[in-house]
């Protein structure tokens, strides 16, 4: 008598990864590799961006505040050091993730010439993007936190400028400049070039974003021009998140921030996509 033959055990499949899974895991893997030359230079990152603030502090707000506060009241904070400070982070976080990730990717498209190689690898350009606007994130929180522990130090208000809604409009600036510097590292072919991006929107930014003065008291011809500007959304959230109750934050600066990023995300990925280099 023949026995009866037992049916073959397949060993069970393992689920296939989600689009959105395998995303996050390239844009991961992308992150690691600035990541690895990012973590040696940790301490120079963070205090790279701290010398111009540092001064903003000592000549305007120690400086001249004094003089403002015998004047007027500012709209937030209780003296103009208070006022400026949540710009001096918004500042400090632009300048640093725009930087650093524009000259991240120009050193690797100009210089070291191993851009070309990411290209060639089978990841999804919006992982690239994502990637690369991490890395900038955590360049500029790490020097936006050397700022606000300089704030706390001054003003001795620890929960103002490390509470959520304060954390959580900084990362989203520095997603957005990080996403402005991904298209300029892309667009320019020498550091000179980079020079005048700097010079002609950075350093105007810096000025007219928000961070030393409150955009409401502006002329009305003028008040256009700076509302178009990120920064300003940055700083008007800031100062509304240390200093204001949370039933008068400004809310609307989020989504505009959250809005931006994920456009210039998406217009990144693009770029990544029909890259030639």
């Amino acid at each position: 008598m023949v026995p009866p033959s037992t049916p073959e055990l397949t060993p069970p499949r393992s689920p296939a990864p989600s689009p959105l899974g395998t995303l996050w895991t390239d844009a991961l893997t992308i992150f690691w590799g600035d990541w690895l030359d990012l973590r040696v230079r940790v301490w120079q990152v963070a205090a790279s961006g701290l010398v111009s603030p540092l001064i903003y502090i000592l000549a305007f707000g120690l400086g001249l505040g004094s003089s403002l506060d015998a004047l007027a009241k500012p709209s937030a904070g209780e003296n103009y050091l208070e006022f400026m400070l949540p710009g001096m982070v918004a500042l400090s976080s632009m300048a640093i993730s725009f930087g650093g990730t524009t000259f991240s990717i120009c050193g690797e498209r100009l210089f070291t010439k191993t851009f070309e190689e990411m290209l060639l690898v089978p990841i999804h350009p919006l992982a690239m993007l994502v990637g690369k606007m991490m890395a900038g994130i955590v360049r500029g929180l790490l020097t936006s936190g050397a700022v606000m522990l300089v704030a706390i130090v001054f003003t001795g208000k620890v929960w103002s400028f490390l509470n959520p809604l304060f954390l959580l409009i900084v990362v989203l600036n520095c997603a957005v400049f990080s996403g402005i510097g991904v298209l300029v590292g892309l667009s320019v072919q020498s550091l000179e070039t980079v020079g005048l991006y700097n010079n002609f929107l950075i350093v105007p930014m810096s000025f007219l974003g928000g961070t030393f003065f409150d955009p409401a008291t502006l002329p009305p011809l003028l008040k256009p021009i700076v509302y178009c500007l990120p920064l300003t959304y940055t700083s008007l959230g800031l100062r509304s998140a240390a200093y204001l109750p949370w039933q008068q934050f400004t809310w609307y600066t989020v989504p505009i921030l959250a809005i931006a990023a994920i456009s210039l995300a998406l217009v990144g990925a693009q770029r990544f996509s029909q890259q030639q280099d």
